[in-house]
Order: C-alpha cells, then sequence, then structure tokens
C-alpha cells in the first residue's frame, strides 16, 4: 500500500467531523489539505502510523509514576491496557457490556483509559465502554495495568459552546468550540483521549486533532468518514461558538497550542448538555 493510501485510509477511518454546509468537504480536499504530519515537535520521524507517537507520550508519562497511583485531589486514575479486556457489570462478575481495545480503533495507539472510580478492594475499575454510543459504564480487572494519574481535565458545556481545561476543581483555561449542529448533535458522556494526530497546518482539521473515545451514531447523509469523536482545529474559524459540526469539537489555533501539552492520552473528556 502506497503512502497516499495509507494517508488517505487513516482519515477515512477518524472521523474528525468537520463537515458543514459552509465548508463541502470532498475527497480530494481532505487528500491534498488534511494529510496527517509525519514528523513534527515531539513527533518522531518513521514511527509508522500518525499515532505511533501516542505510544512515546504514554510511555514517557507512565515513567514518571511506575507505582501504583497515588491518589491526589481532583487527581483522575489512569490505567494502560496491554490486552483486549472484557468490561462487566459487576466488579469481577455479571454480564458482558463491552470491551477495552489494548489498541486505540483507528490509529493503534496504545489504550490509557481513565478509570472513574475503584472497588473497595482496588481491583476493579469502573469506565465508560470506549467506542459506544450509549452512556453504558461497567467494570474491568485491573491486575498488571501500570497506573498513573492526572489532575488535567476537559469538560465540555454544549449549551454554552464552551471547553474548559481543569487542574482538578480548578478550572485553568476557556475556549470557545464548535459544537453538533441540530440534526448531528455532539454526544454527552465521559470519554478520554485515545489519539493524538498532527495535520498539515491549513487543513479542515486545523493543526492538531485528539481522538476520543466516544463515537457519533447520527451521522450526516452521505458521510463517508467514520464515526470516532475528536477535538480539533478549523479551517472555518467562524464556526467556533456555534452549532455547525457533524458531532466534533472545533477550537482555535490558539486554543490548540494550549491543548497539546496538556491533554495526553488518558485524559478526561466529559462533555455536557
Amino acid at each position: 500500500m502506497g503512502r497516499t493510501t495509507r494517508a488517505a485510509s487513516r482519515i477515512r477511518a477518524l472521523i474528525l467531523v468537520a463537515a458543514m454546509a459552509a465548508v463541502p468537504l470532498t475527497w480530494g480536499s481532505l487528500e491534498s489539505s488534511a494529510r496527517p504530519v509525519a514528523s513534527t515537535a515531539g513527533i518522531t520521524r518513521g514511527a509508522g502510523p500518525a499515532l505511533r507517537p501516542g505510544r512515546a507520550l504514554a510511555e514517557r508519562a507512565a515513567a514518571t509514576d511506575r507505582s501504583s497511583h497515588r491518589s491526589q485531589p481532583g487527581s483522575a486514575l489512569l490505567v494502560r491496557v496491554t490486552a483486549r479486556t472484557p468490561i462487566r457489570s459487576e466488579p469481577g462478575a455479571g454480564r458482558l457490556i463491552g470491551w477495552v481495545p489494548a489498541v486505540s480503533r483507528y490509529y493503534h495507539a496504545p489504550i490509557v483509559a481513565w478509570v472513574r472510580r475503584t472497588s473497595a478492594d482496588g481491583r476493579y475499575g469502573l469506565l465508560a465502554v470506549p467506542y459506544s454510543a450509549g452512556l453504558r459504564s461497567g467494570w474491568i480487572a485491573l491486575r498488571g495495568m501500570r497506573r498513573t494519574g492526572t489532575r488535567i481535565s476537559v469538560q465540555v458545556d454544549l449549551s454554552r459552546h464552551l471547553l474548559t481545561v481543569m487542574r482538578g476543581a480548578r478550572p485553568v483555561a476557556h475556549f470557545p468550540a464548535a459544537t453538533g449542529a441540530p440534526s448531528t448533535p455532539t454526544p454527552t458522556g465521559r470519554y478520554f483521549v485515545t489519539d493524538r494526530v498532527p495535520f498539515s497546518p491549513g487543513s479542515a482539521y486545523g493543526s492538531f486533532a485528539f481522538g476520543i473515545s466516544g463515537i457519533q451514531s447520527h451521522l450526516p447523509a452521505g458521510w463517508w468518514g467514520g464515526d470516532q469523536l475528536a477535538i480539533h482545529g478549523t479551517s472555518a474559524p467562524s464556526t467556533i461558538g456555534t452549532s455547525a459540526s457533524a458531532g466534533c469539537l472545533r477550537v482555535s489555533e490558539q486554543a490548540l497550542a494550549r491543548l497539546r501539552p496538556l491533554l495526553r492520552p488518558g485524559t478526561p473528556v466529559i462533555v455536557r448538555p
């Protein structure tokens, strides 16, 4: 498979839903202007698929705390999932309700999952089912998983078209965002960052995208892309602050510059009405 074909298939896979009436996108425009960048700051050249850098980011983050995660006020527990793991309705029991993959759905970056809470004995963790259209949550066994933590999270208020970065319980940055159009609303839920994807500056998706663990189940008619949700830039900055996308969250280049050093794999992303 040629380099152009591989890049095209990756772009089709990650939804990065920016389609809207004001900016009609065609296969040709994506092929030419929204190509993932092979090398950029913090990205290793020749590392394989565009999201291979996610592996290095996850490993560096984990290296800062190779021991068990120590709870801190406002700190989220993150776990590195090394094998496809069943999600059950009860800690260690109950019906199977889903799976956590070891790598992200489209870009094959190592999965670092956000665990919302643990069982009393610390052996099981509760998390939202990744890549699911519903709001289901269940329990996974944590044995053997490397634990880290982050005090950074993202809170999205759809009614205000506002994305807020939190450090613990304290907001540290606010950014206006474009959200889903009335016919393709952004799904609410508890997600986490799965992918970090650089794009060529000026692309339809801006210079960067953060894939998250949610999907859009109400895609526009004729949509040819995938269904994964993302936070990304845009070539139509006038749409920021409006309901205009097919489900993703569009932010400015200034916002992306602030978000890139903060949002690592596993970072919680909570979307509210």
